[in-house]
């Protein structure tokens, strides 16, 4: 009987090899691109928000010199003004953070049940019209807010059948916070909040809320985003297998408690996908700002990526301006890894497990 001919280990290796290599061959074009006009500029940049460049030549000459931390050590330590204007950006964008993803998430995953409904008519209709506003230039929507919020605005005549006259209040410094506690006749804060502080900014203004102007370019930014954001959650709710839902359906759980322990887990992935996209877009709000107010009135509309282009091109200050711009990264990456943390999936313990199989048997019998 003849005996079946068994490829050699070697020939298997050397396939092996030869498909790598095949590999390495296919991506080594955009390996280069990525190298030459992404990691090189990124490089430089670190360079540069540890040097002194002025701007003139090349930052790589022999006359740029090394300074280590100083430019970081400016924008986090000093107590200048270089500090001062940091800690407002950080602030006036921690509290855009803080509103807009939480709320743009939350009407993007409403806004996409409610288009994934069988019985809903003109679906079509309704997931164009929703999405209309991502694909609309910002620069155009920006300019549009600033009419609607001006003193002779819409906002402003909509206010007025209410008896409010106000049409300077979108130039009020004052966070809305503090403005709401002023209507009560508290205009300062205590001495504990208002004598100590961080980045040059005390507690109490801190926690004093974003400024009006600020307010209207966080309902902006949850106005044109969460289209965007809708169609993410509309995939992933699309993916879901109707087997489980049917089945607590036919257990009597609610449309309710459906959604929140059987749709809303099983959209983890698509959930993280979301907060991710939209925490690394708000820290990174540019255009909005440099469009609009330009960190106006009083830099309560200031952000850590204007400030870098500002103290950059226009105050010539290139190590600060890279310095603040790789802090900003650090802080994205933080902020989305500890995302990642929360939002992983936890293993379950062997007592639940154990508690589970007795529940299942008490059910059964």
């Amino acid at each position: 009987m003849a005996q079946r001919s068994t490829p050699r280990r070697g020939g298997a290796s050397g396939l092996r090899r030869g498909e790598a290599a095949a590999g390495w061959l296919f991506t080594a074009p955009v390996i280069a691109i990525l190298g030459v006009f992404l990691l090189v500029p990124v490089l430089m940049a670190l360079w540069v928000s540890m040097s002194d460049w002025a701007g003139r030549g090349s930052p790589l000459s022999g006359s740029v010199s090394f300074v280590g931390g100083e430019n970081y050590s400016a924008v986090l330590a000093d107590g200048g003004l270089a500090t001062k204007d940091f800690g407002t950006a950080l602030r006036n964008n921690a509290w855009y953070v803080l509103l807009v993803v939480p709320l743009q998430t939350a009407l993007a995953l409403f806004l996409a049940v409610l288009v994934n409904r069988a019985m809903l008519r003109g679906r079509g209709f309704f997931r164009t019209a929703y999405y209309f506003p991502s694909v609309t230039s910002s620069v155009a929507i920006t300019v549009l807010w600033l009419f609607l919020f001006s003193a002779s605005g819409a906002v402003n005549d909509v206010l007025s059948w209410f008896g409010i006259n106000g049409p300077n209040w979108f130039n009020d410094p004052r966070g809305v916070l503090q403005l709401f506690l002023g209507v009560f006749g508290v205009d300062s804060g205590p001495a504990a909040l208002t004598q100590s502080g961080a980045l040059g900014i005390s507690w109490w203004d801190w926690l004093a809320g974003p400024s009006v102007a600020m307010s209207a370019f966080i309902f902006m930014a949850v106005f044109t985003t969460s289209g965007t954001f809708m169609l993410i959650f509309l995939a992933g709710l699309q993916n879901l297998g109707g087997d489980v839902d049917e089945a607590a359906m036919m257990d009597g759980a609610n449309g309710w408690q459906r959604f929140w322990r059987i749709t809303l887990p099983q959209l983890r992935p698509t959930l993280f996908t979301v907060l991710t996209l939209g925490l690394i877009g708000c820290w990174q709000v540019f255009d909005q700002i440099y469009t609009g107010t330009r960190g106006a009135p009083s830099k309560t509309t200031l952000t850590p990526a204007y400030l870098s282009y500002q103290t950059a091109f226009q105050n010539q200050e290139w190590g600060q301006g890279a310095a603040i711009a790789f802090i900003l990264f650090v802080i994205i990456v933080v902020f989305t890894l500890l995302q990642r943390w929360v939002l992983r999936d936890k293993p379950v313990s062997r007592r639940r497990i154990r508690a589970y199989e007795i529940a299942g048997k008490g059910k059964a019998s």
